[in-house]
């Protein structure tokens, strides 16, 4: 997808900048001949990559649910993820969906590890896809972050008596108050792979029309990049080109078994907010090695991966994210984080700071936020307002 000519004009350089310093972007003089925020697209306007068309560019984002059994999607899901179609979002996600047992985060998490997990997704996707939102669903493997409770049970370690199981990893080092996990051998290291891949024929089997590859939250992808819980001494640790291995050859492998026609995209931590961990410009790498491996693109997170970091939470606070990955990698984006105004994710894509707006806590809090959204921005004659509903607008 080509995106350098709709970028949008980026800020005056007026020599202060109220960006934190994990955030701190280069700020490039105003120029008379950058293009009007007026002319930009809006979050109502459609957005094709490869054969997919979104209707806007609000997407759900993948929230686990934690309520599966042997990873099985059920009534719940199915529900849960249908309202968000019918609530008019472009695109909705399922929740992050574990390649193998012990890549999930608790023993409730969603699975598509066998084929008996083909089924149950597809009606989700049928469903979605039938309400005109564009059915995805998130690849992930939670390596040392596994075997653990659920939220609302206050989290902490599953052990194996309770159903839990071995986490693993790059290095055999512990996140905060969790089991050490095995590192894992390059033998092991190709299984996982071979498993991303499955996965995503299974993805494909049930009708989805984009896949995420899971990299960010500190699950296996990240703590493979990051120097934080990296410490491997072969060719998947040290360098900066060792430590990104794992994910750029796991979406490489991703991208061969996903039709050439269809949008892939990979969620990042763009930043570790920790001093010595991984930084907005290694994502900016990443994120170019990416493209040139398939993907379509970056969903921008961050954190996740050390406890106690030091996260200036604000509305749209991974918004600069995304605007340095879109403009200095030339990539689109996605970006997630504690956006709720209708006017404020507008203005991110008009401005040309990113290509989606993912909508997570505030879509559970209303399914119909993008309905809503249109109204409020005098968009109404975009708003997806099912026919059953219309008496109530």
């Amino acid at each position: 997808m080509h995106i350098s000519g709709s970028r949008g004009r980026p800020p005056c350089d007026t020599g202060v900048s109220p960006v934190p310093k994990p955030l701190a972007l280069a700020r490039r003089p105003c120029r008379d001949d950058a293009p009007s925020i007026k002319t930009m697209p809006n979050l109502f306007d459609p957005i094709t990559q490869r054969s997919i068309t979104f209707r806007n560019r609000i997407g759900v984002s993948p929230m686990c649910q934690y309520s599966c059994s042997d990873g099985l999607a059920n009534d719940w899901h199915l529900v849960h993820l249908g309202s968000r179609a019918v609530g008019g979002a472009g695109m909705v996600m399922v929740e992050a969906t574990a390649v193998e047992p012990r890549g999930r985060i608790s023993p409730q998490d969603m699975g598509i590890w066998s084929d008996a997990h083909v089924e149950p997704l597809a009606r989700i996707a049928r469903f979605v896809e039938r309400h005109g939102a564009v059915p995805a669903i998130q690849l992930a493997h939670a390596g040392r972050k596994a075997s653990t409770r659920r939220p609302w049970e206050g989290g902490g370690i599953v052990g194996p008596q309770e159903g839990g199981w071995q986490p693993v990893g790059p290095s055999a080092e512990a996140f905060h108050g969790l089991p050490t996990p095995t590192a894992l051998s390059v033998d092991e290291i190709k299984t996982i792979q071979r498993e991303f891949v499955d996965a995503t024929r299974r993805a494909l089997a049930a009708g989805f029309k984009l896949v995420e590859f899971h990299g960010a939250h500190g699950y296996l992808a990240h703590s493979f990049y990051s120097p934080l819980s990296n410490h491997r001494t072969d060719q998947y640790g040290g360098s900066f080109a060792n430590r990104i291995r794992f994910i750029a050859d796991s979406v490489s492998l991703v991208r061969e078994a996903w039709p050439a026609n269809l949008p892939l995209w990979v969620r990042l931590s763009c930043g570790d907010w920790t001093d010595g961990g991984w930084t907005i410009d290694d994502s900016v790498e990443l994120a170019k090695e990416l493209k040139s491996r398939g993907a379509d693109a970056i969903d921008c997170s961050s954190g996740g991966n050390v406890p106690g970091a030091k996260i200036s939470l604000e509305p749209g606070y991974q918004v600069p994210f995304a605007e340095a990955i879109r403009n200095r990698a030339g990539i689109a984006t996605a970006v997630v984080g504690l956006i709720s105004e209708p006017s404020h994710a507008d203005e991110i894509v008009r401005s040309g700071r990113a290509d989606f707006v993912l909508v997570a806590r505030q879509s559970l809090r209303d399914p119909y936020w993008p309905i809503r959204a249109a109204i409020a921005l005098d968009q109404k004659d975009r708003a997806s307002i099912p026919p059953q509903y219309l008496r109530a607008f």
